[in-house]
């Protein structure tokens, strides 16, 4: 039964453009198949499966104890400003200072915050494809042109830089990178960020976001390569990080920013305007974490890479599969086109009739069609039974 009232309603039409991120409508659908007695795999969910490391939890429950029970300032508690910062400049050629540091309630904020500053009708905002759905979707929702800048399985899932720099018009405001990526688990190397970086010297307009959260989850010796170690970019960059994948810490809703001097007080007043300040106890779990032992990122990353391994290897025998190897985050991204299901079908059918959770490669974009999302984010002996189920399926 519809409210009346509620059918007199006139809501923005911009609602209309947003979109959603397809990983939570599939773990619902999951979630409500466990409820009814199936037994669930649930290999959709972009999560590390392993606990928050406890002397992180035990920080957090310290600071409740302590009285961290009030608002902190809008851009972060200055020492965890100056811990991001410092942990960085060890890292880089030319150091971050703690004035370019924000400290946020996640890691979509950034990306939230850097395409509303940029994003309006006549604007052009180019984004990875298959990438993350919420860049897409904000872009479109700022009223701004969504510009797909194609991934290429032959090339790793990683952007051919020429072709990003042909895609640039006098409307381009932003472009938005993205390594190691998501869904793909592509990485892109030193020379092709290199040769980007050397184009975008003809182009001072536009600016740049690089959504770095992966950066911790690489494989194989591969070396992650910031944008931050780039100072001819440095007054036009945007750097998003966090605390999310790296130490387990979804739900404790931490991330951090990397800005322009000239462009931070922008994003702490949009701050103000929507959630004030970030969690207090959280920011003190976010410092402990940055400030003491990484044992269990190195355990967590050397599980995955594990898991990886028996992920390519079992994908790869299922009948109509192929999946290159992913070099980073916890995501594999098989090609499904000999199978002769689309991918939103092929998801649709794994979870209903097998009991898998995947993710159609369309829930990320128009050229994930052909593929699916498997995230490795669970144990080694589901991930067998899991590909195992679909192989039954398929053969």
């Amino acid at each position: 039964m519809t409210d009346p009232a509620a059918d007199q309603l006139q809501l923005a039409a911009s609602l209309g453009r947003l979109g959603t991120e397809s990983a939570f409508e599939v773990l619902a659908r999951a979630n409500a198949l466990s409820q009814q007695g199936v037994d669930v795999i649930n290999l959709g969910i972009g999560q590390p499966d392993f606990r928050t490391p406890e002397h992180i939890v035990q920080a957090g429950k310290d600071a409740l104890d302590a009285g961290a029970h009030g608002y902190t300032p809008a851009a972060g508690l200055p020492e965890l400003r100056e811990s991001v910062a410092r942990q960085w400049s060890a890292r880089l050629e030319n150091p971050v200072s703690a004035d370019e540091v924000l400290i946020v309630a996640g890691g979509k904020v950034t990306m939230f915050f850097a395409i509303l500053m940029f994003g309006e009708p006549g604007a052009e905002i180019l984004y990875p494809n298959p990438g993350f759905p919420i860049y897409e979707s904000v872009i479109a929702y700022s009223g701004a042109t969504p510009v797909p800048i194609a991934l290429q399985e032959e090339s790793g899932f990683a952007f051919d830089p020429d072709q990003v720099l042909a895609q640039i018009t006098p409307q381009t405001r932003l472009i938005i990178l993205n390594s190691p990526g998501n869904p793909t688990g592509g990485v892109v190397g030193r020379d092709v960020i290199d040769s980007l970086v050397a184009g975008l010297e003809q182009h001072p307009h536009v600016a740049i976001l690089s959504d770095e959260i992966y950066d911790q989850i690489l494989y194989d010796g591969r070396e992650h390569v910031s944008l931050l170690d780039y100072p001819q970019i440095r007054d036009r960059l945007i750097v998003l990080n966090g605390w999310s994948k790296t130490y387990a810490m979804t739900g404790w809703r931490l991330g951090y920013s990397f800005w322009p001097r000239t462009l931070l007080p922008h994003a702490e007043r949009l701050a103000i305007n929507s959630y004030s300040c970030p969690n207090a106890a959280t920011q003190h779990a976010g410092l402990a974490a940055l400030e003491g032992p990484q044992d269990a990122v190195q355990a967590m990353v050397s599980e995955f890479d594990s898991r990886r391994s028996v992920v390519v290897e079992e994908l790869n025998a299922v009948p109509g599969f192929r999946c290159v190897q992913p070099a980073g985050a916890f995501y594999a991204f098989p090609n499904i086109d000999e199978t002769g299901f689309s991918a939103q079908a092929l998801q649709d059918k794994l979870l209903e009739e097998v009991g898998v959770a995947t993710v159609a490669g369309t829930s990320f974009g128009s050229y994930g069609q052909g593929y699916l999302r498997i995230s490795y984010a669970n144990s080694t002996e589901n991930i067998r039974r899991a590909i195992a189920r679909i192989r039954s399926l398929l053969s």
